[in-house]
Formats: C-alpha cells, structure tokens, sequence
C-alpha cells in the first residue's frame, strides 16, 4: 500500500519536463517604460526642446545687450531682408549646395565604376577613397586651407602665385571641390552597391544585342542604379546646404562674403550677440531645406517609378 501511494510533495510532471514551480515578475520580463526615462530626458534636453524654442526665439529680440526678451514679431526677419543678407545667403548657399552635390556624385560614381571589378587592388583604393569620410571636416578644411594658401604647397609646386582662395567668382567653386572630395567615399559606396546589385543577366542580355559598354551604361546600368542616385542626390543636397566646417576652415565665408552660407552667417551673427536674429536665420534655414527636399524626393521617386 505504501509502494502504491501517490505521494502529495512530488512535482506534476509533463512531456516537457518538469512543471515550473514559480514565474518570473511581470516587471521582470517586460521591461517598465520608465527604464527609457534617462534616454528621453537627455533627447528632449539637447534635441526637442532647442528645437522647439527655434520657432519662438526669431520673433523675439533676444541679444546680449539687454537682459529681457520680448515678442517682437517679424522684425528679425524683415532686419535679416532689409540689409541684403537673406537673399545673398540663400543664394549662395543654393549653388554652393548643387555644385557640392554635383562633384560628390560626379566623383562617387566615377571611382565606383572605375573600382567595379573586385580584385585586390580595387578593394584596396576603395578603402583609401573612403578614408576622406573618416576625417573630421573641420581638420579637411584646414589641410585645403593650407595647400591652397598664396604661399602653399599648390602653388610650390606650380611655380606660381595664385590665390586660390582670394576671388569672389572661383573661390566658392573650390570649396564645394573639397566638399565633394571630402564625401565622395560615401557616394562611391552607395552607387558600387547599386551596381552589384544589377542582374547580371540583363548586361548579358546586353552584350548580345551587340551593345557597346557606353550604350549599356545608359541604357541597362543607369537606369537601375535610379535608387542609388535618389539616397545620393538626396543627402548630398541635404548636407551641404548644412555645411559650416569646411567653409569656416578654408575661408571663413569670404572673400566679400562670396562663400559665407547660411551657418556661417549665422555663426557670424550670433557671435555680435544678435540671438534672435540668428535664430530667425535658422528657421529660415530649415524652411529652405524643407521646400527644396521635399519636391527634390518627390521628383526623384517618381523618376524611379518611371525607369
């Protein structure tokens, strides 16, 4: 009889093994929201709110010479369109933008053509173009300003005396060729993953319709490489015309102002103490940006849809 007992202190057992006999907390296996406390404070702290305030401080007239703010309505703005300075950095800041995106993408797609093929020497100078990307822009900056200096090395070893950096016309056009070389890396990355992406089939196909390799360029690998042009284009245009480093590091925003951009304007402006004035150019900044990207994806997109 007592072999034959069911004894009550055993565990009930399953095909899975034995019965669990107590659970984890529900605080334990599903992390309280408040765990992301620390994280959200410090995004609100140093992103949302200084973003948020953006949008109050241009109407106000804050600055370093008086120690109240108040609402002043749109007068920073009609201040920033009365002395000229609005227009001549949307201006400039528009052509520095597609000139910049233009040598990026011109020089990307270049090198990921010219490095297509995958042996080790090309996956060797891919790596050497890339490194530019790693560099911090404000110390890129700064070797340009050097080597384009009257009495640098460009002009050593030309044997002559030309001051790259000292004409209203062409010196903006340099800085956006050192912008474009700064990030050509990326770019070349981005088209060279869109031609390994293309089916190999279709340049065979290609081939066999007698197609030489300009013709298959234009009309197989350009075309599909429409979504690597997108993303490029995009952020090219998008970056640049955020650009402060490179600029301040080669010229400062001179000669004449003939490359002083909107961040540098603003750095300018900020620096005499006028807050909200540079805030009004701020705001300005990001309206630009918005009406110049969103038809530019649109554009873009659609152009995708119909390749």
């Amino acid at each position: 009889m007592a072999d034959t007992a069911i004894r009550t202190d055993e565990q009930p057992t399953t095909r899975s093994g034995p019965k669990r006999v107590g659970r984890l907390p529900r605080a334990a296996v599903h992390h309280p929201w408040w765990f992301a406390l620390p994280a959200i404070a410090v995004f609100a702290g140093f992103f949302l709110v200084p973003n948020l305030l953006n949008f109050y401080y241009p109407f106000t007239d804050w600055s370093s010479y008086h120690p109240g703010i108040s609402f002043t309505g749109l007068d920073n703005f009609r201040t920033i369109a009365d002395d000229g300075s609005l227009l001549r950095a949307i201006r400039t800041t528009l052509l520095y933008a597609v000139l910049a995106a233009l040598f990026q993408n011109g020089f990307g797609l270049a090198l990921a053509l010219l490095l297509e093929a995958d042996t080790r020497f090309n996956r060797f100078f891919r790596a050497v173009f890339f490194l530019p990307v790693l560099i911090s822009a404000l110390a890129t900056g700064y070797v340009f300003q050097a080597l384009l200096d009257q009495d640098g090395a460009v002009n050593s070893v030309l044997g002559t005396d030309i001051p790259w950096l000292g004409s209203t016309t062409w010196t903006l056009v340099l800085v956006t060729v050192v912008h474009g070389w700064k990030w050509m890396g990326l770019s070349m990355l981005i088209y060279l993953a869109g031609l390994k992406g293309i089916p190999g089939e279709m340049l065979e196909a290609a081939k066999c319709d007698g197609a030489g390799p300009w013709r298959t360029f234009r009309s197989v690998r350009w075309p599909m490489l429409a979504p690597a042009l997108t993303f490029n284009v995009t952020t090219a245009l998008i970056g640049s015309m955020n650009t402060f480093d490179i600029v301040q590091a080669t010229t400062g925003g001179g000669p004449a102002a003939s490359t002083e951009v909107f961040n540098i304007y603003m750095f300018r402006v900020f620096g005499q103490g006028l807050y909200a004035q540079a805030s009004a150019m701020s705001l300005v900044l990001f309206l630009v940006v918005v009406a110049v990207a969103i038809p530019l994806v649109v554009g873009l997109r659609r152009r995708e849809q119909l390749l």
